[in-house]
């Protein structure tokens, strides 16, 4: 957005601005009502954030005063996550924090290489409670800006509506007319993807030879399911593949199962949870999977924090949220571009 501070464009935002103030004092109240904690956590970690499709960006630590010594390598983090864990590890039960994020090579209408991330986490929580939690917050937002419903490219949800909830096989079912549960039953990781690139073929998704079962998985879902979700009710997808939830526990009565959620208004994803898992040899190979992958698809690794995962191994059982305020904002303002939403976007040209 070229010249985004003259007078004429911040008042083409104003509106969007007034919804995002509202928000923010909404979510603080929310919190200090159910008696959380508000954190502040460092952007500069050893590990930005292991998911392989995400890319960080990198800088270096110069020596203290310029002095000897080799710069040590950080990143931006992608979210606040892996520092808040440790909060947990270290005692703390209801914390919650909104932290600029950084994710490198993504752009578009809903995305933004700076941008807010909400984050609360609850010890001895299930994630069904954070269902509850993101239902109230939503509505709690709406309220104080002032919105009857939630709005994106032409389409329109009620919050204050019952939301729907939906397991993703049941989406898939419901959306897609396939049985997921077989297409991923021979292995907990790595399913292969034989089984599902033949669904993807009778309906009419094309697929590649060197597809992966989650490559297959997304195809399928962008063009199927995603656009069905969130209207008329904001949607609550739940219970994903373990495969597709490195951070997530694996549902005690269903280890193919993971539990994580996502919410989704309008067809956008707005909030990504899950039960957090606390088992950290099981968190390291896990991590090791997916380096291995980004370094097979990109042709690069990040480091593993070793801190963390020695704070997984003290952390207690609980569950955590990431919610994009921006994309919040958006929908609540009615408006179809993130930068809309923002006091000064990031001058890319």
């Amino acid at each position: 957005m070229a010249m985004w501070w003259v007078r004429d464009e911040i008042q083409k935002r104003r509106a969007a601005l007034d919804v995002r103030i509202a928000v923010r004092r909404a979510v603080r109240l929310f919190f200090e009502v159910e008696g959380f904690e508000e954190v502040e956590t460092p952007a500069l970690q050893i590990s930005p954030g292991l998911e392989p499709h995400l890319a960080a960006f990198r800088t270096e630590m110069l020596p203290v005063g310029r002095g000897r010594g080799e710069p040590q390598t950080f990143y931006l983090h992608t979210s606040p996550e892996f520092a808040m864990k440790k909060l947990l590890a270290g005692g703390m039960e209801k914390i919650w924090q909104i932290a600029p994020v950084f994710r490198n090579a993504e752009g578009g209408p809903n995305h933004s290489p700076e941008f807010r991330m909400l984050e609360w986490y609850r010890a001895g929580a299930s994630y069904t409670e954070l269902m509850e939690d993101t239902v109230a917050l939503v509505r709690d937002a709406a309220r104080k800006a002032g919105a009857s419903d939630l709005r994106h490219r032409g389409l329109s949800a009620d919050p204050y509506a019952d939301w729907q909830r939906i397991s993703v096989e049941q989406a898939f079912m419901d959306y897609a007319g396939i049985d997921l549960r077989p297409t991923f039953a021979d292995a907990s990781e790595n399913p292969p993807p034989d089984r599902l690139r033949k669904e993807a073929t009778r309906i009419g998704i094309p697929t590649a030879d060197d597809d992966r079962f989650d490559d297959i998985f997304f195809k399928i879902f962008l063009e199927k399911i995603e656009p069905s979700l969130g209207h008329p009710a904001p949607t609550i997808l739940y219970d994903y593949p373990v495969s597709m939830a490195a951070l997530a526990r694996p549902k005690p009565d269903d280890p193919m199962l993971a539990e994580r959620f996502e919410v989704y208004v309008c067809g956008l994803e707005l909030a990504n949870a899950f039960g957090e898992l606390t088992d950290a040899a099981e968190q390291y190979r896990r991590f090791e999977t997916d380096m291995d992958l980004k370094e097979s698809l990109y042709g690069e690794r990040y480091p593993i924090d070793e801190d963390f995962i020695a704070a997984v191994a003290q952390m207690p059982e609980a569950a955590g949220i990431a919610l994009g305020i921006d994309r919040l904002v958006m929908l609540l303002a009615g408006v179809d571009n993130i930068e809309q939403t923002l006091w000064a976007p990031v001058d890319v040209t």
